[in-house]
Formats: structure tokens, C-alpha cells, sequence
């Protein structure tokens, strides 16, 4: 991956020991000399100052730029010769204190990383905002780019005129630049790390409030205004604000709050200190949505407020405790959400959202600890994952359950007090925790967060004559590369029919550890119809039923008053289903069955797309097309059924675009498509239509032509996403051809353009057509990565990766690329991970083939 410095751990620590920064004075200019956005490069001019500790000493300073003009360091001029943007510029002989100016032209970024610039279709405004983790700051300004060596900002930005510029704190003045530009200067920040300052500019539509003493605003595109609902993004905020403040026990310490919903936007959000961007694609609604993206919008609203006191407030010292940044926030969002918002369920959400991405992710070749060594920078950024947010977040939730709430926060507290306004480690934390509770918290440590890997937990039960259990063990297992048992807290329910309706007849609570646990007051109790194991979700691991309970489930998934359960069994399902113990046509029989009478729309949207991939991935292909009708036909039937405008209604008319596979089914979809024949209620507005002429597509079923006349009616910057995904399907070798060539050749599509082929050049209901790129993919994806800023580099590996071409052809092209020498570590992660599912994919089908 290309243009910036991969910092080491070691590095960062020879640095870090010398290096005390003091201040940055950052001068941009945005503009073109004559009031204009600038198009290509922007002027930057950093002033530091800095402490060495050794004096004679020599480090260096990053400046990922396209050119520097000048740089001196305590007015001396430095050797330009031996700069580049990968090895940063060096700083010899060093004096006690010193001063560093650096002055250059920067690149703009098209990848959504740096400083990104975005043209808006609609009305030719130029939009920027930066995206500076993990150490993407050297892309904008010269500067020490790494997390522990905080220091203070001063910000001077001069920009058009009609234009706003937001960053951390608030504008302390401003200067006129000549007739048609300003100059804007922002008041001095406190302490904070180089990866999470800000400069967002542009003509952005504001909406401002204030609460508690804090200025809110938030932000979008001026085109997008009408579509930014800002009372429910301020309502959660201030619920955010409200619970934080009463839990965390310290203010939020910067006076204002800004959000700004971005486009091309890599991520759904970053936790920019005081000035937060959010993924406007993600969470600006266009079109009819469900409460399933209200709740993901609400609950990234707060994940990124929790970072304000964990990873801006407190800050780790390296990347190694980017699981706990991540996991905290990943905790406290689903926690406030639970607590302090409408989504009173957000907890099952999170078990069936996120912690199966956990899940999923823990069992790759590639799984590793929840605390791991991060030796440089460019394996940090592939450590973005299911392990370091939702198996982290599981771990603290133990953890609180462990200490007790309110220990926890008086920890919790005291870690802020302590190292508020600078950095710290896991072991910092587990020290305040350890004062608070008066609980040993190492061991439990060691055994969650330093072993890989998920366990399974299976109830082995012995029914008497009497119908009374003779015993009740919980079998832990654990897979022999990982053969880690560890210690879970878990509830056991015993759930009755009444009915149809299941009933809890009793919770008990107990300790599993080692290899099998015997349930001793379980003996002699009446055997329910269902024994659930990890009731209440309490700690991480895959569930298993036994026979009578399963037979039950079948039935009666739907029996269960709480969402809860049914997420534990819809999970328990869907890891047998991955795991090959259960055939993907049983899976898909349970989700037809049981899925009607779900009232959480969060867990019918979850099930319903891993029914879908139960079809496409796990599924015999050649009972596929039955499964598939069978899903269609149950989407069909609930459209009809839900109420006429419904999110349900929604949610089952999406199901049926995805299910739909036949010519009877394109039928259907082009009624919806031009109204002629469109389920009573049903809302086909923007989103719905792409949707729709995008299946059309897939299906061959619509011509280019008619993509260009959606695009005409959408001139939009979401329209032209969609479009381009739309185009990319059109399902002819000349089109696949042109689609690949525009991905894999010399010039680089910008970020949006990326994705939106890589969506749509493999689909489902293509995996003919694309087979010819299996083995083309393993010639050229060294390449790209090459040359590939590391967001477009990650998404072509795991998307243009042959994952739909599940054979041992593609296991052996795979084997034999990760034979070869000389492919980066990150990379040959990536692609191991592309061979895991495609073996898992294997063994899933034999089964569900063997059940036939």
C-alpha cells in the first residue's frame, strides 16, 4: 500500500522516549490564488515546536506530500534529498527545544484518506473533509504522526469565501484573503493525538443547537439539506451527552460538538475530536428507512460521542490497544442506547448484528487475540475488525458483569481523572479496576484477551422416566489449534409451551469452566421444552441446543415473549448452519417457518440476509433455486400481508429484490419498478427503485439505457453510486471485461467508483459469468495493492477475491498465490481469509447435499 510512512512500533517508541511536542501552528491554504477551490494540491505550512531529550540526537518527522518547498529546523535549512512521502523528511542534530517549519504542496485524496475532496453533481460544489486514522495526518500537514505524542493545535485555514470550515474547536476569527477568499483562524486546542484533529470545509448546510453548555451543530451537503433530519440527530445526541456525563463522571471537555455527514465516506464514522464525520450514505435518509438503520444511525451517534472520553480524552499508547478504543465505544454505545434512547432492545441487536461478526471473524485462519502486537502501521489496518469490536466489546461486557456496574465506573472514573488528557494501556485500566472492585482482574485478563478463538458450549442431558432431568452437563469445546477453555458466566433458562408462546419457568446462573460442567441444580427438575444456554447473552461463545429443545425450536422460534432468546436461537441455528451440523434447506425451512410472527425488526433484517447467504454460499447449488423460490415466496406473501407503508412491509419487499431469481420474478419486480402492478402501501421511492432496476440488471432484464434514464432523474452523487453498481452488473463478457479493466487498471477510481464496481461485478446470480476472473484475480491483486491507497487496497482483495467460486479449483489458485515469497503480511491475511470461506463454504454444502 502506497504514500505514507509505515510506522513501526519500535520506531514509534525510540520517538516517543525522545520527543516532547509542544505546539502545531497549521497554515492551509484551500484555495486556487483566486478565491476558488484549489483542484489538484493545497498549500501547507506547519510550525512545531518540540522538546529532545538527547540533544545531538536525530529522528524525523513525517510529510506524505506531493512536494515540499521548504523546510528548516531552528532557521537552518534541512537536506531535501533523502525526503519522500514513504520515509518522511530527517531531522539531525537536535537542540533542547526546537522548531521545525515545513512548507508544501499536499494532494488532495480521492480514496477517503487524508484530505478528501468530493465534487457534488448536483450543484459543482467542492466538498473536503479529512480522514486522518491511522496515520493519515502526514497526508495534510507535517507532524509526528502517532498517537502518544499529543501536543496542542492552532489552526489557520483560508478558504473560499462562501464556504464553511470546521475544526476541533471553535473559529477565534477570521481575515478577508482577497476579494473572493478568508482567512479563518480556529482558537488553540487542548492536548490531543495528530489522528483525530479535523479540518472539514465547504458550502455545508449547518443546523446549530446548544445543550448543557455545549454548542451541537451538524453538518451536510448543501444538495442533501432537505434530507438531514437534525431533531433526531440532536435528540440522541443530548441522550448521549446526558448519560455519558452522568455515568462517566467528567464533562466533555471541549466547548462544542460538531457532526458532519460526509460523502465517500469509507467507514461509518470517526471520532474526530469535537468535530465528528459521519458516512452520509450510511445515515442521511433519502428514502423510507426502517427502525433497523434508525437504531445503526443512533448507535453509531454514540459510539463515536463515547470516544470523546475513551481514545480522545485518554488516548492508547500504541496501536496495540486499538481493541480497547474500539471495544469501549463498541460497549458504551449499545449500553446508552439501551438505557437512554428509544431502542430498549439495542442488546439484541448487538447480539445478532455485531457479535456474529465477531463470531465469524474469530473462527478465520487469521483470528487473533483481542490484545495483540501491532509491530507497524500497515497491520493495524487490517486489524480494523469483528475481533477488536464486537469480541472486545462482548469481553467488556463480561468484564462489567465481573466487577459489578458500579465498581466498574468507579474505576472507570478514576482512569480518567488519571490520564485525562494523555495516554495509557490496558494495564492502566485493569489497575483502577482492581482498586475499585478489590477483585484479581489479570487471569481473567490473560484468558480473554490473550487467547484467539470462540468456544462452543453444548448441554448433554439425561431425561428420566419421570420426565425429570438425571443430570445436566455443559460441554465446552474448543477447536484443537485453539485449545483454550476458559471460564464463562452464563444463565441456563428452562422454557415451557404454553401454547404457542414459550415461557420462562426459571433462570438459573452458573459458572462454566474446563472441559464439562455438571448442572447440579438441574438434577431432578422437570425437563422443559427448551434448556437455552447463555440465556441473557452473558458471555462469548457459540450456542448449541440439545435434540428435545431443537425439536422444539423448530416449531415455535417465534413462541418467545423477548427478543433475546430468539436472537440466541436464531444464532445458535446459524452457527450450526456455518458449521456444518445443520443442512442449509433445515436453515432455510426455520427462517420460512418461524420468520412470519418476528416482531424485532433488527433480527427479522439479520436473518433474512443469512438466509440469503445460507442460499448463495452454504446451500447444495443445485437445490439453491428451490431454497430461493421458497424465500421469494414467503418475501411475496409478507408484502402482501404487512401493513401498507410499513417498515415491515420494507424490510420483506427488499427480501423479495434479493431472493428474486426467475423470470417470474423479474416480472414482479419491473410491476413494482413502473407501478403497473405494485403491492397496495408499498413505498417505491428512490433507494427502492435503484434497488429494483439493479436486480433488473443482475437478471438481464434491463437495458443500460434505462440505468441512464434512472440516473438522469437522480442526478445525485448517491444516484451516480447507484448507478455505476447497476451498470456493473449487466451481466455480458464485454461489460465484466470493462468493469475489471476500469478496477484493475493504471489509473485508480476514486473511492465511491471502487466500491460501487466491486458491488456490483460479482453478484449471486452470476457466478457463471464470473468465473473466468478467479484465477486473473490471484495475477493482479499484488498490483493493485501495490499501488492502492490501504481503504481501496482492503476492499479489493476481500470483494474482487473469487468468493462466489466455491470449488478446490479456487482453494488451489489460492494455495499456490500464498505459496509464492514476497506478498505483504496484510495481504496474504486478506486473501486466507477469501480461502476460509470458500472452505467452509465446501464443507456447508456436502452437508445440506447429503440432506437431500
Amino acid at each position: 500500500m502506497a504514500g505514507v510512512h509505515n510506522l513501526t512500533q519500535v520506531e514509534a517508541a525510540e520517538r516517543g522516549r525522545l520527543l516532547e511536542v509542544t505546539g502545531y501552528d497549521i497554515t492551509l491554504d484551500l484555495t486556487d490564488g483566486h478565491g476558488n477551490p484549489g483542484s489538484e494540491t493545497f498549500r501547507s505550512t506547519s510550525v512545531i515546536n518540540f522538546r529532545c531529550a538527547e540533544p545531538g540526537a536525530t529522528t524525523f518527522v513525517e510529510a506524505a506530500a506531493v512536494r515540499i518547498h521548504s523546510a528548516t529546523l531552528n532557521g537552518e535549512p534541512l537536506d531535501l534529498g533523502s525526503w519522500s512521502p514513504e520515509n518522511g523528511l530527517s531531522l539531525p542534530g537536535l537542540a533542547a527545544e526546537n522548531t521545525l517549519v515545513v512548507s508544501g504542496d499536499f494532494g488532495y485524496s480521492a480514496s477517503g484518506q487524508g484530505l478528501h475532496r468530493s465534487l457534488d453533481p448536483v450543484d459543482q460544489e467542492v466538498y473536503l473533509y479529512s480522514q486522518f486514522e491511522t496515520a493519515d495526518a502526514q497526508r495534510a500537514f507535517a507532524c509526528f504522526d502517532q498517537p502518544d505524542l499529543k501536543s496542542v493545535f492552532t489552526w489557520h485555514v483560508t478558504a473560499p469565501g462562501h464556504w464553511k470550515v470546521v475544526s476541533n474547536m471553535p473559529v477565534d476569527g477570521t481575515d478577508e484573503a482577497g476579494s473572493e477568499a478568508t482567512t479563518i483562524h480556529f482558537a488553540t486546542s487542548p492536548k490531543m493525538s495528530t489522528y483525530i484533529t479535523a479540518i472539514c470545509a465547504g458550502p455545508y448546510h449547518e443546523v446549530r443547537d446548544s445543550h448543557d453548555g455545549i454548542e451541537l451543530g451538524v453538518f451536510c451537503r448543501a444538495s442533501m439539506a432537505r434530507y438531514l433530519d437534525a431533531d433526531d440527530l440532536f435528540l440522541v445526541t443530548k441522550q448521549g451527552f446526558d448519560f455519558f456525563h452522568s455515568k462517566f463522571g467528567v464533562r466533555y471537555p471541549l466547548p462544542k460538538y460538531d457532526q458532519l455527514w460526509v460523502p465517500d465516506f469509507n467507514a461509518g464514522a470517526m471520532e474526530n475530536f469535537g468535530c465528528v464525520t459521519h458516512a452520509e450514505s450510511h445515515y442521511i435518509f433519502r428514502s423510507q428507512v426502517t427502525d433497523y438503520e434508525y437504531e445503526q444511525r443512533a448507535n453509531t451517534i454514540l459510539h463515536e460521542l463515547a470516544h470523546m472520553w475513551f481514545g480522545d480524552l485518554v488516548t492508547m499508547r500504541w496501536w496495540n490497544d486499538l481493541w480497547l478504543n474500539e471495544s469501549f465505544a463498541e460497549w458504551a454505545s449499545h449500553w446508552c442506547n439501551t438505557e437512554a434512547t428509544r431502542f430498549r432492545d439495542a442488546w439484541t441487536t448487538f447480539l445478532s448484528i455485531r457479535k456474529t461478526w465477531g463470531y465469524r471473524q474469530d473462527q478465520l485462519s487469521s483470528t487473533h487475540p483481542v490484545y495483540c502486537e501491532m509491530p507497524d502501521l500497515e497491520a493495524v489496518e487490517v486489524n480494523f475488525d469483528g475481533i477488536t469490536y464486537a469480541k472486545g466489546a462482548s469481553v467488556i461486557k463480561q468484564l462489567v458483569a465481573y466487577v459489578g456496574l458500579d465498581p466498574f465506573l468507579t474505576g472507570l472514573r478514576a482512569y480518567f481523572a488519571k490520564y485525562a488528557w494523555g495516554n495509557a494501556t490496558f494495564d492502566d485500566l485493569l489497575s483502577e479496576l482492581e482498586a475499585a472492585s478489590g477483585r484479581e482482574l489479570r487471569k481473567f485478563a490473560a484468558q480473554w484477551l490473550e487467547t484467539a478463538q470462540v468456544n462452543t458450549l453444548r448441554p448433554v442431558v439425561e431425561v428420566g422416566a419421570d420426565g425429570r432431568y438425571a443430570s445436566v452437563v455443559v460441554q465446552q469445546e474448543a477447536p484443537s489449534d485453539y485449545p483454550t477453555l476458559r471460564t464463562h458466566r452464563i444463565g441456563i433458562g428452562l422454557y415451557d409451551l404454553d401454547g404457542d408462546r414459550l415461557v420462562r419457568r426459571e433462570l438459573i446462573e452458573a459458572d462454566v469452566a474446563g472441559e464439562r460442567t455438571e448442572i447440579a441444580a438441574l438434577a431432578g427438575v422437570k425437563a422443559p421444552d427448551l434448556l437455552l444456554v447463555n440465556d441473557e447473552d452473558l458471555t462469548y461463545a457459540k450456542l448449541r441446543l440439545d435434540e428435545r429443545s431443537l425439536g422444539t425450536l423448530v416449531g415455535h422460534i417465534a413462541g418467545f415473549d423477548s427478543s433475546l432468546p430468539r436472537a440466541l436461537c436464531w444464532a445458535a441455528a446459524w452457527d450450526m448452519l456455518r458449521d456444518a451440523e445443520m443442512a442449509a434447506r433445515d436453515y432455510v425451512a426455520l427462517v420460512v417457518a418461524g420468520l412470519p410472527a418476528e416482531d424485532d425488526i433488527n433480527l427479522a433484517t439479520a436473518t433474512l440476509r443469512q438466509a440469503a447467504t445460507a442460499l448463495a454460499t452454504f446451500a447444495d447449488p443445485a437445490w439453491a433455486p428451490q431454497g430461493w423460490a421458497q424465500l421469494a415466496g414467503l418475501a411475496r406473501t409478507q408484502v402482501g400481508n404487512a401493513e401498507p407503508g410499513s417498515g415491515w412491509q420494507l424490510v420483506w419487499a427488499r427480501t423479495f429484490v434479493t431472493a428474486a431469481r426467475t423470470r417470474e420474478d423479474a416480472a414482479v419486480l419491473r410491476g413494482w419498478l413502473s407501478g403497473e402492478s405494485r403491492p397496495e402501501g408499498l413505498v417505491v421511492d428512490t433507494e427502492l427503485r435503484w434497488s429494483l432496476l439493479q436486480a433488473l440488471a443482475a437478471l438481464g432484464a434491463a437495458a443500460e439505457s434505462e440505468i441512464d434514464d434512472e440516473l438522469a432523474g437522480d442526478k445525485t452523487a448517491s444516484g451516480e453510486r447507484e448507478a455505476a453498481v447497476a451498470r456493473a452488473l449487466l451481466p455480458t463478457t464485454e461489460n465484466k471485461a470493462r468493469v475489471w479493466a476500469d478496477l484493475t487498471g493504471p489509473q485508480a477510481p476514486p473511492n465511491w467508483l471502487n466500491r460501487s464496481l466491486l458491488i456490483g461485478f460479482q453478484s449471486t446470480r452470476q457466478v457463471a459469468l464470473t468465473a473466468p476472473y478467479a484465477e486473473r484475480f490471484f495475477e493482479v491483486v499484488g498490483d493493485v495493492w501495490a499501488r492502492s491507497d490501504s481503504e481501496p487496497a482492503q476492499e479489493f482483495a476481500t470483494m474482487a477475491y473469487p468468493v462466489y467460486q466455491i470449488s478446490e479449483e479456487t482453494v488451489a489458485l489460492t494455495d499456490a498465490w500464498l505459496a509464492r515469497d514476497g506478498h505483504p503480511a496484510s495481504l496474504r491475511r486478506l486473501v486466507a481469509e477469501g480461502r476460509d470461506g470458500v472452505l467452509r463454504a465446501l464443507k456447508a454444502r456436502a452437508k445440506d447435499t447429503a440432506a437431500s
